[in-house]
Protein backbone atom coordinates (compact mmCIF):
# COMPACT_ATOMS: atom_id res chain seq x y z
CA UNK A 1 0.00 0.00 0.00
CA UNK A 2 1.10 3.67 -0.85
CA UNK A 3 0.16 6.30 1.25
CA UNK A 4 -0.80 9.24 -0.70
CA UNK A 5 -1.66 12.87 0.40
CA UNK A 6 -4.53 15.70 -0.89
CA UNK A 7 -4.71 18.79 0.19
CA UNK A 8 -8.15 19.77 2.06
CA UNK A 9 -9.42 22.85 3.76
CA UNK A 10 -6.04 24.25 5.04
CA UNK A 11 -4.60 21.20 5.64
CA UNK A 12 -4.50 17.81 3.80
CA UNK A 13 -5.87 14.33 3.88
CA UNK A 14 -3.83 11.43 3.72
CA UNK A 15 -5.02 7.61 2.60
CA UNK A 16 -3.22 4.56 2.11
CA UNK A 17 -4.31 2.80 -1.52
CA UNK A 18 -2.78 -0.05 -3.46
CA UNK A 19 -0.45 1.78 -6.29
CA UNK A 20 -0.95 -1.18 -8.60
CA UNK A 21 -4.85 -0.03 -8.71
CA UNK A 22 -3.65 3.39 -10.05
CA UNK A 23 -4.07 4.22 -13.62
CA UNK A 24 -2.12 7.62 -13.55
CA UNK A 25 -2.54 10.68 -11.06
CA UNK A 26 -3.88 13.60 -13.41
CA UNK A 27 -1.71 16.64 -12.77
CA UNK A 28 -1.58 19.85 -15.10
CA UNK A 29 0.49 19.87 -17.81
CA UNK A 30 3.91 21.40 -17.89
CA UNK A 31 4.09 24.90 -19.72
CA UNK A 32 6.52 27.79 -19.60
CA UNK A 33 5.78 29.88 -17.05
CA UNK A 34 6.71 33.76 -16.31
CA UNK A 35 9.45 35.09 -14.29
CA UNK A 36 8.00 38.11 -13.86
CA UNK A 37 5.64 39.50 -10.56
CA UNK A 38 1.82 40.13 -11.36
CA UNK A 39 2.64 43.44 -12.13
CA UNK A 40 4.79 43.19 -14.96
CA UNK A 41 3.27 40.30 -16.51
CA UNK A 42 0.13 42.10 -16.69
CA UNK A 43 1.84 45.64 -18.43
CA UNK A 44 3.65 43.20 -20.80
CA UNK A 45 0.14 42.01 -21.76
CA UNK A 46 -0.98 45.55 -22.21
CA UNK A 47 1.88 46.37 -23.97
CA UNK A 48 1.20 43.72 -26.45
CA UNK A 49 -2.55 43.58 -27.47
CA UNK A 50 -3.51 40.67 -29.34
CA UNK A 51 -5.69 42.28 -32.33
CA UNK A 52 -6.37 45.24 -30.91
CA UNK A 53 -5.02 48.80 -30.88
CA UNK A 54 -2.87 49.57 -27.50
CA UNK A 55 -4.94 50.66 -24.67
CA UNK A 56 -3.15 54.38 -24.69
CA UNK A 57 -5.13 54.75 -28.43
CA UNK A 58 -8.36 53.89 -27.15
CA UNK A 59 -9.00 56.45 -24.62
CA UNK A 60 -8.65 60.63 -24.96
CA UNK A 61 -9.08 63.08 -22.31
CA UNK A 62 -12.60 63.72 -21.65
CA UNK A 63 -13.64 60.30 -22.11
CA UNK A 64 -15.94 58.66 -19.74
CA UNK A 65 -14.37 55.44 -18.95
CA UNK A 66 -15.88 52.22 -17.22
CA UNK A 67 -13.68 49.32 -15.53
CA UNK A 68 -15.55 45.85 -15.21
CA UNK A 69 -14.46 43.83 -12.55
CA UNK A 70 -14.93 40.41 -10.65
CA UNK A 71 -16.38 39.71 -7.66
CA UNK A 72 -15.37 38.58 -4.12
CA UNK A 73 -15.04 35.22 -5.69
CA UNK A 74 -12.78 36.09 -8.11
CA UNK A 75 -10.07 37.75 -6.11
CA UNK A 76 -7.50 35.45 -7.34
CA UNK A 77 -7.19 37.16 -10.20
CA UNK A 78 -5.63 40.06 -8.53
CA UNK A 79 -7.84 42.83 -9.73
CA UNK A 80 -6.28 45.00 -7.36
CA UNK A 81 -3.21 44.63 -9.48
CA UNK A 82 -4.89 45.01 -12.94
CA UNK A 83 -6.34 48.01 -12.03
CA UNK A 84 -3.50 49.53 -10.76
CA UNK A 85 -2.23 49.08 -13.93
CA UNK A 86 -4.74 50.22 -16.09
CA UNK A 87 -5.71 53.24 -14.05
CA UNK A 88 -2.14 54.46 -14.79
CA UNK A 89 -2.24 54.29 -18.33
CA UNK A 90 -5.51 55.78 -18.58
CA UNK A 91 -4.37 58.90 -16.42
CA UNK A 92 -1.52 58.76 -18.33
CA UNK A 93 -3.77 59.64 -21.26
CA UNK A 94 -5.28 62.70 -19.58
CA UNK A 95 -8.34 60.63 -18.52
CA UNK A 96 -8.95 62.21 -15.17
CA UNK A 97 -10.26 59.89 -11.66
CA UNK A 98 -13.51 61.67 -12.02
CA UNK A 99 -13.98 60.38 -15.62
CA UNK A 100 -13.41 56.32 -14.40
CA UNK A 101 -15.90 54.13 -13.07
CA UNK A 102 -14.71 51.25 -11.80
CA UNK A 103 -17.90 48.31 -11.54
CA UNK A 104 -17.92 45.31 -9.63
CA UNK A 105 -19.53 42.89 -12.35
CA UNK A 106 -21.50 40.45 -9.77
CA UNK A 107 -24.10 39.21 -12.27
CA UNK A 108 -26.76 37.60 -10.18
CA UNK A 109 -24.23 36.66 -7.28
CA UNK A 110 -25.08 38.43 -3.89
CA UNK A 111 -24.22 42.03 -3.11
CA UNK A 112 -20.50 42.34 -1.38
CA UNK A 113 -19.14 44.69 1.82
CA UNK A 114 -17.60 47.42 1.51
CA UNK A 115 -14.38 45.44 3.05
CA UNK A 116 -15.30 43.17 0.13
CA UNK A 117 -15.05 45.96 -2.74
CA UNK A 118 -11.96 47.58 -0.54
CA UNK A 119 -10.28 43.55 -1.01
CA UNK A 120 -10.97 43.36 -4.45
CA UNK A 121 -10.11 46.82 -5.78
CA UNK A 122 -6.99 48.23 -3.43
CA UNK A 123 -7.22 50.69 -0.77
CA UNK A 124 -5.96 53.69 -2.63
CA UNK A 125 -7.83 53.36 -5.90
CA UNK A 126 -11.00 52.78 -3.68
CA UNK A 127 -10.48 56.18 -1.64
CA UNK A 128 -9.62 57.98 -5.61
CA UNK A 129 -12.45 56.38 -7.87
CA UNK A 130 -16.05 55.64 -8.11
CA UNK A 131 -17.07 51.81 -6.95
CA UNK A 132 -20.13 50.51 -7.97
CA UNK A 133 -21.79 47.22 -7.99
CA UNK A 134 -23.68 45.67 -10.89
CA UNK A 135 -27.56 45.65 -9.92
CA UNK A 136 -28.69 42.87 -12.41
CA UNK A 137 -32.21 43.64 -10.88
CA UNK A 138 -32.59 47.78 -11.19
CA UNK A 139 -34.46 48.48 -14.31
CA UNK A 140 -33.97 51.93 -14.20
CA UNK A 141 -30.20 51.22 -14.42
CA UNK A 142 -30.03 48.82 -17.04
CA UNK A 143 -30.10 49.30 -20.98
CA UNK A 144 -31.63 47.01 -24.19
CA UNK A 145 -28.81 46.63 -26.62
CA UNK A 146 -30.46 43.79 -28.76
CA UNK A 147 -31.64 40.31 -28.87
CA UNK A 148 -29.20 36.81 -29.81
CA UNK A 149 -29.72 35.01 -32.69
CA UNK A 150 -31.23 32.16 -30.01
CA UNK A 151 -33.78 34.52 -28.49
CA UNK A 152 -31.68 36.06 -25.21
CA UNK A 153 -33.03 39.88 -24.80
CA UNK A 154 -29.82 41.25 -23.81
CA UNK A 155 -30.01 44.77 -21.44
CA UNK A 156 -26.96 45.67 -19.41
CA UNK A 157 -25.53 48.04 -16.93
CA UNK A 158 -26.27 52.07 -17.86
CA UNK A 159 -22.92 53.11 -16.73
CA UNK A 160 -20.68 50.48 -18.65
CA UNK A 161 -23.22 51.01 -21.82
CA UNK A 162 -22.90 55.05 -21.85
CA UNK A 163 -18.88 54.88 -21.06
CA UNK A 164 -16.47 56.22 -24.23
CA UNK A 165 -14.05 52.97 -23.39
CA UNK A 166 -15.60 49.80 -21.52
CA UNK A 167 -12.22 47.30 -20.57
CA UNK A 168 -12.66 44.38 -18.88
CA UNK A 169 -10.31 42.62 -16.42
CA UNK A 170 -10.78 38.62 -15.49
CA UNK A 171 -9.39 35.34 -15.35
CA UNK A 172 -9.49 32.78 -17.28
CA UNK A 173 -10.38 28.70 -15.98
CA UNK A 174 -12.66 26.14 -17.24
CA UNK A 175 -15.85 26.61 -17.01
CA UNK A 176 -18.95 23.76 -16.70
CA UNK A 177 -21.12 25.81 -18.26
CA UNK A 178 -19.29 28.69 -20.38
CA UNK A 179 -16.58 26.20 -21.59
CA UNK A 180 -14.18 28.80 -20.24
CA UNK A 181 -14.15 32.08 -17.55
CA UNK A 182 -13.01 35.17 -18.73
CA UNK A 183 -13.50 37.40 -21.72
CA UNK A 184 -17.00 37.76 -22.28
CA UNK A 185 -18.47 36.08 -19.31
CA UNK A 186 -17.91 39.35 -17.82
CA UNK A 187 -20.38 41.19 -20.14
CA UNK A 188 -22.82 37.84 -19.65
CA UNK A 189 -23.45 37.21 -16.84
CA UNK A 190 -21.40 40.02 -15.33
CA UNK A 191 -23.00 43.04 -16.16
CA UNK A 192 -26.53 42.11 -17.42
CA UNK A 193 -29.91 42.24 -16.58
CA UNK A 194 -31.63 38.90 -14.13
CA UNK A 195 -33.82 38.33 -17.16
CA UNK A 196 -30.69 38.29 -19.53
CA UNK A 197 -28.88 35.72 -16.96
CA UNK A 198 -31.49 33.51 -16.70
CA UNK A 199 -32.29 33.17 -20.81
CA UNK A 200 -28.71 32.45 -21.23
CA UNK A 201 -28.41 29.72 -18.35
CA UNK A 202 -31.61 27.77 -19.34
CA UNK A 203 -29.81 26.96 -22.27
CA UNK A 204 -28.10 24.34 -19.82
CA UNK A 205 -31.16 21.91 -19.81
CA UNK A 206 -32.32 19.77 -22.75
CA UNK A 207 -35.38 21.58 -24.27
CA UNK A 208 -37.98 19.32 -22.03
CA UNK A 209 -38.75 18.37 -18.56
CA UNK A 210 -37.29 15.30 -17.92
CA UNK A 211 -34.57 15.43 -19.87
CA UNK A 212 -31.98 17.26 -17.39
CA UNK A 213 -29.07 18.53 -18.56
CA UNK A 214 -27.83 19.79 -22.26
CA UNK A 215 -24.82 17.30 -22.96
CA UNK A 216 -23.72 20.07 -25.30
CA UNK A 217 -23.16 22.66 -22.69
CA UNK A 218 -20.18 21.66 -21.20
CA UNK A 219 -16.37 22.29 -19.96
CA UNK A 220 -13.81 23.13 -22.70
CA UNK A 221 -16.12 24.04 -25.26
CA UNK A 222 -17.26 27.87 -26.46
CA UNK A 223 -17.68 27.52 -29.94
CA UNK A 224 -21.60 27.16 -31.39
CA UNK A 225 -21.84 23.66 -30.32
CA UNK A 226 -22.03 24.61 -26.91
CA UNK A 227 -25.09 26.70 -26.99
CA UNK A 228 -24.53 28.74 -23.95
CA UNK A 229 -20.98 30.19 -24.12
CA UNK A 230 -21.76 30.93 -27.94
CA UNK A 231 -25.26 32.86 -26.47
CA UNK A 232 -22.82 34.52 -24.21
CA UNK A 233 -20.57 35.45 -27.47
CA UNK A 234 -23.49 37.17 -28.88
CA UNK A 235 -24.18 39.06 -26.05
CA UNK A 236 -20.82 40.74 -25.90
CA UNK A 237 -20.95 41.05 -29.60
CA UNK A 238 -24.12 43.37 -29.25
CA UNK A 239 -22.19 45.43 -26.67
CA UNK A 240 -18.63 45.59 -28.31
CA UNK A 241 -15.89 46.32 -25.28
CA UNK A 242 -12.83 48.12 -25.87
CA UNK A 243 -10.66 46.04 -24.31
CA UNK A 244 -9.86 43.22 -21.77
CA UNK A 245 -7.03 42.33 -19.80
CA UNK A 246 -7.12 38.59 -18.62
CA UNK A 247 -4.81 36.58 -16.38
CA UNK A 248 -4.31 33.11 -15.47
CA UNK A 249 -2.63 31.44 -11.85
CA UNK A 250 -1.37 28.48 -11.24
CA UNK A 251 -2.79 26.32 -8.33
CA UNK A 252 -0.06 28.47 -5.74
CA UNK A 253 -1.90 31.24 -7.01
CA UNK A 254 0.58 32.81 -8.56
CA UNK A 255 0.03 34.54 -11.89
CA UNK A 256 1.79 32.57 -14.60
CA UNK A 257 0.04 34.11 -18.06
CA UNK A 258 -1.74 37.39 -19.00
CA UNK A 259 -3.67 38.38 -22.73
CA UNK A 260 -4.75 41.68 -23.68
CA UNK A 261 -6.49 43.32 -26.46
CA UNK A 262 -9.73 41.80 -28.34
CA UNK A 263 -11.98 40.61 -26.32
CA UNK A 264 -12.75 37.59 -28.77
CA UNK A 265 -9.15 37.21 -30.07
CA UNK A 266 -7.28 37.93 -26.73
CA UNK A 267 -9.46 35.20 -24.59
CA UNK A 268 -9.22 32.87 -27.14
CA UNK A 269 -5.30 32.87 -26.61
CA UNK A 270 -6.10 32.59 -22.80
CA UNK A 271 -8.09 29.94 -23.61
CA UNK A 272 -5.56 27.89 -25.23
CA UNK A 273 -3.11 28.40 -22.67
CA UNK A 274 -5.63 26.73 -20.13
CA UNK A 275 -5.86 23.82 -23.04
CA UNK A 276 -2.38 23.18 -22.79
CA UNK A 277 -1.83 22.83 -19.07
CA UNK A 278 -4.77 21.96 -17.77
CA UNK A 279 -6.60 19.46 -20.71
CA UNK A 280 -4.87 16.25 -19.81
CA UNK A 281 -5.09 13.51 -21.69
CA UNK A 282 -6.23 9.82 -20.50
CA UNK A 283 -6.15 6.59 -22.51
CA UNK A 284 -8.66 5.04 -20.94
CA UNK A 285 -11.71 5.42 -18.31
CA UNK A 286 -11.45 4.65 -14.61
CA UNK A 287 -14.17 2.73 -12.86
CA UNK A 288 -13.27 5.19 -10.06
CA UNK A 289 -11.74 8.80 -9.20
CA UNK A 290 -10.63 10.28 -6.25
CA UNK A 291 -10.31 13.67 -6.39
CA UNK A 292 -10.35 16.94 -4.47
CA UNK A 293 -10.23 20.44 -5.31
CA UNK A 294 -6.93 21.87 -4.30
CA UNK A 295 -7.59 23.10 -0.91
CA UNK A 296 -9.19 26.07 0.79
CA UNK A 297 -10.44 28.37 -0.88
CA UNK A 298 -11.04 25.97 -3.67
CA UNK A 299 -13.08 23.46 -1.21
CA UNK A 300 -14.39 26.40 0.98
CA UNK A 301 -18.19 25.42 0.36
CA UNK A 302 -20.21 22.82 -1.48
CA UNK A 303 -20.92 25.40 -4.20
CA UNK A 304 -17.77 24.96 -4.94
CA UNK A 305 -17.53 21.27 -5.18
CA UNK A 306 -18.94 21.24 -8.21
CA UNK A 307 -16.20 21.80 -10.57
CA UNK A 308 -14.38 18.96 -9.44
CA UNK A 309 -17.61 17.19 -9.21
CA UNK A 310 -17.43 17.62 -13.23
CA UNK A 311 -13.68 17.40 -14.16
CA UNK A 312 -13.61 14.22 -12.51
CA UNK A 313 -17.10 12.84 -14.51
CA UNK A 314 -14.59 12.98 -17.28
CA UNK A 315 -12.35 9.99 -16.54
CA UNK A 316 -14.86 7.58 -14.66
CA UNK A 317 -17.07 4.94 -16.68
CA UNK A 318 -20.96 5.18 -16.59
CA UNK A 319 -21.96 4.51 -13.02
CA UNK A 320 -18.74 4.65 -11.82
CA UNK A 321 -17.17 6.02 -8.09
CA UNK A 322 -16.36 9.16 -7.80
CA UNK A 323 -14.96 10.20 -4.08
CA UNK A 324 -14.80 13.69 -3.72
CA UNK A 325 -12.62 15.69 -0.79
CA UNK A 326 -14.21 18.79 -0.39
CA UNK A 327 -13.91 19.91 3.56
CA UNK A 328 -16.84 23.16 2.77
CA UNK A 329 -15.95 24.42 5.70
CA UNK A 330 -18.44 27.59 4.99
CA UNK A 331 -20.54 24.86 4.30
CA UNK A 332 -23.06 25.11 1.57
CA UNK A 333 -22.40 28.30 0.14
CA UNK A 334 -25.56 29.31 -1.19
CA UNK A 335 -28.94 29.78 -0.37
CA UNK A 336 -30.62 28.47 -3.74
CA UNK A 337 -28.09 25.23 -3.18
CA UNK A 338 -29.25 24.73 0.17
CA UNK A 339 -32.93 25.25 -0.72
CA UNK A 340 -32.83 22.99 -3.12
CA UNK A 341 -30.73 20.24 -1.45
CA UNK A 342 -33.10 20.46 1.65
CA UNK A 343 -36.31 20.80 0.18
CA UNK A 344 -36.84 17.87 -2.24
CA UNK A 345 -36.46 13.97 -2.44
CA UNK A 346 -35.72 13.71 -5.45
CA UNK A 347 -33.50 14.55 -8.51
CA UNK A 348 -36.85 14.74 -11.24
CA UNK A 349 -38.69 17.29 -8.65
CA UNK A 350 -35.52 19.43 -8.63
CA UNK A 351 -35.47 19.92 -12.47
CA UNK A 352 -39.43 20.93 -12.65
CA UNK A 353 -38.30 23.48 -10.00
CA UNK A 354 -35.22 24.71 -11.37
CA UNK A 355 -36.90 25.28 -14.64
CA UNK A 356 -39.87 27.32 -13.59
CA UNK A 357 -37.47 29.04 -10.86
CA UNK A 358 -33.71 29.52 -12.63
CA UNK A 359 -30.67 30.43 -10.75
CA UNK A 360 -27.40 29.27 -11.53
CA UNK A 361 -26.87 28.44 -7.35
CA UNK A 362 -30.08 25.96 -8.03
CA UNK A 363 -28.86 24.87 -11.28
CA UNK A 364 -25.57 23.96 -9.26
CA UNK A 365 -27.79 22.15 -6.77
CA UNK A 366 -29.23 19.81 -9.82
CA UNK A 367 -26.12 19.03 -11.20
CA UNK A 368 -24.84 17.92 -8.53
CA UNK A 369 -27.84 15.53 -7.51
CA UNK A 370 -28.04 14.67 -11.56
CA UNK A 371 -23.93 13.47 -10.56
CA UNK A 372 -24.97 11.71 -7.32
CA UNK A 373 -27.86 9.61 -9.78
CA UNK A 374 -25.29 8.47 -12.47
CA UNK A 375 -22.27 7.58 -10.36
CA UNK A 376 -21.36 6.53 -6.50
CA UNK A 377 -20.80 10.13 -5.32
CA UNK A 378 -19.05 9.64 -2.28
CA UNK A 379 -18.32 13.17 -0.46
CA UNK A 380 -15.61 13.43 2.33
CA UNK A 381 -16.90 16.65 4.40
CA UNK A 382 -17.49 19.05 7.75
CA UNK A 383 -20.89 18.97 6.04
CA UNK A 384 -23.74 17.94 8.48
CA UNK A 385 -25.61 15.03 7.33
CA UNK A 386 -28.42 16.79 7.18
CA UNK A 387 -27.19 18.96 4.02
CA UNK A 388 -27.51 15.64 1.82
CA UNK A 389 -29.93 13.26 3.18
CA UNK A 390 -32.41 14.00 0.67
CA UNK A 391 -29.79 13.05 -2.14
CA UNK A 392 -28.11 10.07 -3.45
CA UNK A 393 -25.01 11.66 -2.27
CA UNK A 394 -23.12 9.13 0.12
CA UNK A 395 -21.50 11.71 3.13
CA UNK A 396 -18.92 10.71 5.29
CA UNK A 397 -16.18 12.45 7.54
CA UNK A 398 -12.74 10.42 6.60
CA UNK A 399 -10.66 8.71 3.84
CA UNK A 400 -10.74 5.35 5.35
CA UNK A 401 -14.52 5.45 5.63
CA UNK A 402 -14.63 6.88 1.89
CA UNK A 403 -12.55 4.28 0.61
CA UNK A 404 -14.48 1.32 2.57
CA UNK A 405 -17.78 2.43 1.22
CA UNK A 406 -15.96 2.41 -1.98
CA UNK A 407 -14.56 -1.09 -1.87
CA UNK A 408 -17.90 -2.54 -0.60
CA UNK A 409 -19.45 -0.54 -3.94
CA UNK A 410 -17.55 -2.09 -6.07
CA UNK A 411 -16.94 -5.96 -4.23
CA UNK A 412 -13.10 -5.69 -4.26
CA UNK A 413 -10.77 -3.34 -3.13
CA UNK A 414 -8.98 -3.88 -6.88
CA UNK A 415 -10.54 -0.77 -8.27
CA UNK A 416 -8.37 0.70 -11.35
CA UNK A 417 -8.46 4.13 -10.01
CA UNK A 418 -7.34 7.70 -11.56
CA UNK A 419 -5.89 10.37 -8.70
CA UNK A 420 -7.23 13.99 -8.98
CA UNK A 421 -5.21 16.48 -6.90
CA UNK A 422 -5.94 19.19 -8.54
CA UNK A 423 -9.68 18.00 -9.50
CA UNK A 424 -11.22 21.90 -9.80
CA UNK A 425 -8.69 22.79 -12.84
CA UNK A 426 -7.25 19.79 -14.65
CA UNK A 427 -9.88 18.13 -17.40
CA UNK A 428 -8.93 14.93 -18.46
CA UNK A 429 -9.57 14.49 -21.66
CA UNK A 430 -10.30 10.68 -23.18
CA UNK A 431 -7.93 9.54 -26.19
CA UNK A 432 -9.94 8.94 -29.02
Amino acid sequence: MTEYKMKYGRGEVSFSFDEKNVLGVIVPNEVEETDLDAEALIRNAIANPIESKHLEELVHPGDKVCIAIGDKTRLWQKQSVMLKVVVEILNGQGVKDEDITIISAVGSHPFQTREELLAAVGEELFERIRVVEHDCKDEANLVYVGTTKRGTEVSINKIAHDADCLILLGGIVYHYLAGYGGGRKTILPGLSSHKTIMQNHAWALNPHLGEGSNPAVKNSVMDETNPLADDMLDAAKLVEPDFIVNVIANDDGKLTHAVAGHYIAAHEAGAAIIDRRDGVEIKELADMVIVNGGGYPKDINMYQSIKPMVNASAAVKPGGIILLANEASNGIGSPDLEYMLKNFDNTADREKYLRENYTIGKNVAYSLCEYADLYQYILVSSLPQEAVEKTNIHLVRTMEEALEMAYAFYGSKDIPTYLMPYGANTFPKLKP
